[in-house]
């Protein structure tokens, strides 16, 4: 059996990466990367809240699109933390509410809803990150 082509490539990159690496270990030791996500606002307006509100806002963003993205706004108004600390309370709270909006008016096409259940889905992820105790700025 002969090797396919796209493991000749993978074997010739490995090897010109050997060879550009004069101490002869592999080019990951010691090094340490970092990933930071750039957010926009209505991304970075998503609230951390506690993890069964989050699972709600989930459930109801499922089955009627934007309805827990409307609820998740109002829990920016009773203290739930964004990624967005220099707005005000009120600009962030109505970030949520146009998200809310754009989930409800183009549900119809199917891109609202499709939204509205990954919007759900990244509430859950930061409730969760919430619960762990992990840092907000990831």
């Amino acid at each position: 059996m002969e090797p396919s082509h796209k493991d000749a490539e993978t074997a010739a990159a490995a090897a010109a990466v050997a060879a550009a690496d004069p101490r002869g270990a592999s080019s990951s030791s010691g090094v340490v990367v970092q990933v930071r996500e750039k957010k926009g606002p209505l991304r970075a307006a998503i609230p951390y809240m506690p993890f069964p509100v989050a699972v709600i806002c989930l459930f109801l963003n499922t089955f009627v699109p934007g309805l827990g993205t409307f609820v998740s706004a109002f829990t920016v108004l009773c203290g739930a933390r964004t990624d967005l600390p220099d707005r005000h309370v009120c600009c962030v709270f109505w970030l949520n509410i146009a998200a809310a909006l754009i989930q409800i008016l183009t549900a119809i096409v199917m891109v609202g809803w499709i939204m509205s259940i990954f919007w759900g889905m990244d509430m859950v992820i930061l409730a969760s990150y919430k619960e762990q105790g992990i840092p907000q700025q990831l």
